[in-house]
């Protein structure tokens, strides 16, 4: 019997063991931290050996094989030295794929990759599509293998995640853009984590199709040092494809899969520059899944996106209330700062991943005022002290929230759009965004206040 350590009991974790556990692995858990009561319970219930608070390296460095949770890093001592007795280490999403038949349509890049998953997954699952979603957002995808497979699945795939790839082939695979971000995880060296997001299109072949942004940057200069067999199609917010999909500001056009299509701009359920990128990429991929034209049309319609993502939480007194709890880098913010021309009171800070602010400062001009939220402000405060007369900080959300009504008027817009990681005050940006969503339906207008 093979013997499989995981580390790491999250939601990823979880999922790989009651896929071994059905697979007929021999299992242990290890956790350093704290594993939550209803896992705990379920791997009672799954007679699954685990431990919390501590790793044991002479159990986890005797097994055949470790998963591990995408948030450990490879350069941990414990995986230093699984490598030094080669013992493979892999991903939950490497571990999954060996079990399924389906199709697989894999979605990374810095910012975008939720919202192109969720809308992909859905286009497809409202054409009648047998589908799933899996990877980076929703359930893990070795559990749901457990109730059974489908013919196409949807994942989201971090950088953290793609490293932990070995035979992991998609048929479909979108790189959305590329913009500085976790380079604490790739010793702040831009190349490493562009060669990370490459890593997504490394076992595909010609059979199988790659979808670039070519407007981005940073995708063409990694095209320098990376090979991709799979066929190419491009899309972009600039320029007519030959093969791929553009947008023009009235229309989305799509050259996919032998279909030519148009997209009214106006007909989308999701607004902003950023989401007809988005469009662009999902569309792309529904179509080379088979998805017909009528259906595309409709599914852009009907859908709604995942909380924390430009989502308005409530107007009051005549000033909206934005949360955008999932713009966690600089280039994510840049992109919800760029979608109003109305005076601003923004919301930012948090653990500082190693980012470059000057590419904001011309997106500077509408905010009156910023609020840093965080424990360390000092790289925000000094990127923005000659553009933004108003710089406060607090550590308390619902603070920065009063702050927000006390200094809007009617017409303008309160952002939380973090630019940064959410550690340092929150459990995560869900947490971060959860908790503004309840300061601000805490609120009471100021003519009854």
């Amino acid at each position: 019997m093979k013997r499989l350590a995981i580390l790491g009991a999250g939601e990823s974790g979880l999922g790989a063991a009651m896929l071994a556990r059905e697979k007929g692995y021999a299992i242990f858990v290890s956790d350093a931290g704290q594993i939550s009561s209803d896992r705990k319970s379920e791997m009672q219930r799954l007679q699954i050996d685990f431990e919390e608070g501590k790793h044991t390296s002479e159990k986890i460095l005797s097994a055949d094989l470790i998963i591990k949770s995408p948030g450990i890093s490879p350069k941990t001592d414990l995986l230093v030295q699984a490598g030094q007795k080669s013992i493979p280490v892999i991903d939950e999403l490497e571990f999954a794929f060996g079990y399924s038949k389906g199709k697989v349509i894999a979605i990374t890049g810095t910012n975008g990759k939720t919202t192109t998953t969720l809308l992909t997954y859905h286009l497809l699952k409202e054409a009648g599509v047998d589908v799933g979603l899996a990877g980076n957002v929703g359930k893990s995808w070795a559990a749901q293998l457990t109730d059974g497979d489908h013919e196409w699945w949807v994942i989201e795939c971090s950088s953290f995640q793609i490293d932990g790839f070995v035979d992991f082939k998609p048929a479909v695979a979108i790189l959305t853009n590329i913009t500085p971000d976790h380079l604490d995880r790739y010793d702040y060296k831009i190349d490493n984590y562009i060669d990370s997001k490459f890593g997504i299109f490394k076992n595909m072949t010609s059979d199988d199709q790659a979808i670039l942004f070519a407007d981005d940057a940073l995708t063409n200069q990694g095209l320098k040092n990376n090979t991709i067999n799979a066929s190419t199609l491009w899309f972009s917010a600039l320029e007519v494809q030959k093969a791929g999909a553009w947008a023009d500001g009235e229309a989305l056009t799509y050259a996919v899969a032998g279909e030519s299509v148009q997209v009214s701009v106006a007909t989308l359920s999701i607004k902003g520059k950023h989401n007809l990128l988005n469009a662009l990429c999902a569309g792309s991929a529904a179509l080379i899944a088979g998805v017909k034209a009528e259906d595309l049309m409709l599914g852009f319609k009907t859908f709604k996106n995942a909380p924390h993502r430009m989502e308005l939480i409530r107007e009051v007194d005549g000033v909206k209330f934005i949360n955008d709890s999932k713009g966690t880098n600089v280039e994510a913010t840049a992109y919800a700062l760029a979608s109003y021309d109305n005076e601003m009171i923004w919301i930012a800070g948090g653990v500082d991943k190693g980012n470059e602010y000057s590419a904001l400062l011309p997106l500077a001009k509408n905010i009156k005022s910023l609020i840093c939220l965080g424990k360390d402000n000092e790289k925000l405060k000094s990127a923005f002290a000659t553009e933004i007369n108003d710089i406060r900080e607090t550590q308390h959300i619902a603070e920065a929230v009063n702050w927000g009504q006390e200094l809007g008027e009617p017409g303008d817009i309160v952002l939380l759009s973090p630019a940064c990681a959410s550690f340092d005050l929150f459990k995560n940006y869900e947490d971060r965004g959860t908790q503004f969503r309840e300061a601000v339906e805490n609120l009471k207008p100021k003519a009854i206040a």
